[in-house]
């Protein structure tokens, strides 16, 4: 293991007591590290120097980043039919451009081309493959990374509600819920991106990874260089996830109890990983790690202390209490589900309470039918995200109000001492604000139009537009502040929902365009805010960044089945809040979790106050520990296990005890099992899966913890498909 003095550091740099947080100086402190910044893993991270004479947008990052773009958009949209979703991250193109562009580097031409009628020219070859033409090309990659949200709508449209839509109505969806959020983030850089406090943890995996495949290093006697350890790393990876991948699906979940109890529901419920409570299960399994909750080497460990503390209080404490005292009767339903059943415990049947002309809600239909029963999970999963809103507004006006007013007055002022602020003013001219509001302007009437114009098949009205484009606004900023610093992002997903479906019920297509917009504009916004810290940290030209990122991302026309956005929009949408959790619903006293979320985040702060010398209080994150199983059900506890194992050994044990090994390797170790993990399940695919080569037929080859009893309901004379019937 290296030591930390092993390390290249400015010669300004002085070590600081070692937290599991961000640990940060006090001001006196800040001033006089003048080559420095305040956030322990930036500095160990973050390279302190510049050069401006590199070029950066050239015609390999075009080629190329166009490439990845459209590469990523593809595979992640098409992984993500998969039951264990398979995100292949930006860090994939990060490793494949860097012998292309050097090949590029060495074969292309270097005669200049005028572009004709224009006083503009270009080279093929712009000299030697560098960091800053490498960092534009993965964040242009990173554009089409996620798959497009409102892909969901045109596929319940297409594939649950079997309607038609008009395809130019689509594209402008797609479209403009992908870009509204880039005017959104040119409003908010000043707080997010130049803020030396807004630190953005999983963008380290990348400066690290950056750094590794660029810059020159000696080998030390018995050890590796981080690009070899990389190397080393990634190959371990690729070739041991052939097993999970494609020989061993099984041993992402392995759930004990299950096989144990093969006839019991109750010890299944109990013991499954994946759709019960997860004792006694894990998974060897990288992927199962980091497929919902994103890395856990990227994630800091008061994070992932506060995300386990959450995730443990829920299913251990308030789900066995409510289901088994049967509350909201929960017996008659399975004890983990995303589903809408009716009172009997069947799956609820949309098509009998909608109008199949208007394709509106039918009041009459549903008096005679059922009120929609959810899983004892599910209804806690909105209380929570009701919870989870009121708190991140309550979380960061007490703890964050003050720095944001001193911050706004910096902004002001351009008073941010931070190194990396710095070396940006003073090498770069930054975007001018303008140029963000023409393409918020311009993207909010292509909104209007797509919901106003052909045929109003999208049910949104101007009103709505407008509406979810307030909230965004709203939300951006301290949903930002809580990303920025814990790599957890809540979402505004519920909240959106509920505000349409009260003031617009009955119409499901509304109520999901209006989610749309509101959550995913916002959404985006974060991304794009991670992609301009990451240019921040890398020392990229502002205006080269902001050209790459207005790629529109993914493909509109591909179409994910996402079962929990077709069941979202019949509670939000067909039923609406007012029959779900208003007056006239079973889940009314759901909405104290409102109160309870903007009072949570009170007692904290008093007691940091209180006893200031107790830093561990104010690392309490209750907009985090409320959130912390959004990802569920489709997530389950075998993944939560497996990544609070890892995180908390690597960002506690690792950091404390190996703080030069960590300061090293920890990101790169993250970036290279993604990685890893990546190009083998492509590579199986397109060379085993592709050609109905699955391997030999054996227990193992299930994607499955083999519990299946543990989605059984357990009141007397329920009848469900494979479950026994109680007496």
């Amino acid at each position: 293991m290296a030591d930390a003095d092993e390390l290249e550091f400015p010669s300004s740099y002085q070590p600081h007591t070692l937290d599991s947080e961000a640990t940060t100086t006090t001001p006196a402190q800040f001033e006089e590290e003048v080559n420095d910044n305040p956030i322990d893993q930036v500095r160990l991270t973050v390279p302190t120097t510049d050069d401006p004479t590199l070029p950066a947008l050239t015609f390999r990052t075009w080629v190329l980043g166009m490439i990845s773009c459209f590469a990523l958009a593809f595979l992640n949209q098409f992984f993500g039919y998969r039951r264990l979703p398979l995100y292949i991250s930006s860090v994939s193109a990060q490793i494949v451009v860097l012998p292309l562009g050097q090949l590029m580097a060495a074969t292309l031409p270097t005669t200049k081309f005028r572009l004709p009628g224009t006083k503009w020219s270009f080279s093929m070859n712009s000299g030697p493959f560098n960091i800053k033409e490498h960092v534009l090309i993965t964040i242009f990659a990173g554009t089409g990374s996620n798959s497009v949200y409102a892909v969901n709508i045109i596929t319940i449209v297409k594939a649950f509600y079997y309607r038609p839509i008009y395809p130019m109505a689509a594209f402008l969806l797609s479209l403009t819920t992908q870009m509204l959020g880039y005017g959104w983030a040119g409003i908010f850089r000043k707080f997010l991106v130049d803020s030396p406090y807004m630190w953005w943890p999983s963008n380290l995996v990348q400066v690290s990874l950056f750094r590794a495949l660029h810059e020159e290093e000696t080998r030390r006697k018995g050890g590796l260089t981080r690009l070899q350890f990389f190397l080393l790393v990634l190959v371990t990876s690729f070739s041991y996830y052939i097993v999970p991948n494609y020989f061993f699906p099984s041993i992402t979940a392995l759930s004990f109890i299950c096989w144990i109890y093969k006839d019991s529901v109750t010890m299944q419920q109990i013991g499954s990983g994946q759709l019960g409570l997860g004792v006694g299960s894990f998974a060897f399994d990288w992927a199962a790690a980091a497929s919902f909750l994103q890395s856990p080497l990227a994630t800091p460990g008061f994070a992932i202390v506060n995300v386990m503390v959450g995730f443990i209080i829920v299913i251990y404490i308030l789900l066995p209490i409510t289901y088994w005292t049967n509350t909201y009767e929960a017996k008659k339903f399975p004890i983990f589900s995303p589903h809408v059943f009716s009172y009997d415990g069947q799956p609820y049947n949309v098509s009998r309470i909608l109008n199949s002309t208007t394709f509106t809600f039918d009041q009459e239909a549903y008096d005679n039918y059922s009120k929609v029963h959810l899983s004892i999970f599910f209804i806690f999963a909105y209380g929570l995200s009701f919870a989870t809103l009121a708190a991140t507004l309550t979380h960061v006006a007490l703890f964050h109000g003050r720095s944001i007013w001193q911050q706004t007055r910096d902004m002001l002022r351009n008073q941010y001492n931070d190194i990396h602020t710095r070396l940006m003013k003073k090498n770069y001219s930054v975007v001018p604000q303008w140029w963000f509001y023409i393409i918020l302007a311009v993207v909010a009437g292509l909104s209007m139009l797509a919901c106003e114009g052909f045929d109003k098949q999208l049910q949104l009205p101007y009103w709505g537009i407008i509406l979810a484009m307030g909230l965004a606004f709203l939300f951006t900023l301290p949903i930002g502040i809580i990303t920025a610093t814990t790599n957890q992002q809540p979402g505004l997903n519920v909240i959106t929902e509920l505000i349409i479906g009260y003031l617009y019920p009955g119409k499901p297509l509304a109520n999901v365009a209006f989610k749309t917009y509101g959550y995913v504009s916002m959404s985006q916004a974060i991304m794009f805010l991670a992609d301009f810290k990451l240019g921040h940290y890398m020392k990229v030209p502002p205006k080269s960044m902001f050209i790459v990122q207005l790629l529109p991302e993914g493909s509109p026309w591909t179409c994910p089945g996402d079962d929990i956005f077709y069941n979202a929009s019949i509670i939000w949408g067909v039923v609406g809040p007012l029959r779900m959790f208003g007056r006239l619903g079973l889940y009314v006293k759901m909405n104290y979790f409102f109160l309870i979320g903007a009072l949570a985040p009170v007692p904290v702060w008093v007691l940091s106050r209180m006893f200031p010398k107790q830093k561990w209080i104010g690392l309490i994150n209750t907009p985090v520990i409320l959130s912390a199983t959004a990802v569920m059900p489709q997530a389950g506890a075998v993944n939560f296990w497996c990544w609070g194992f890892v995180g908390i050994f690597f960002n506690f044990y690792v950091y404390r005890k190996f703080r030069g090994w960590w300061a090293r390797h920890n990101y790169v170790l993250s970036a290279a099992l993604d990685a890893g993990v990546a190009f083998c399940a492509i590579l199986a695919y397109v060379g085993l899966q592709i050609h109905d080569k699955l391997g030999v037929q054996w227990w193992g080859l299930e994607l499955d913890d083999h519990c299946p009893l543990a989605s059984c309901p357990t009141a007397p004379g329920v009848v469900a498909d494979g479950c026994p019937v109680f007496s």
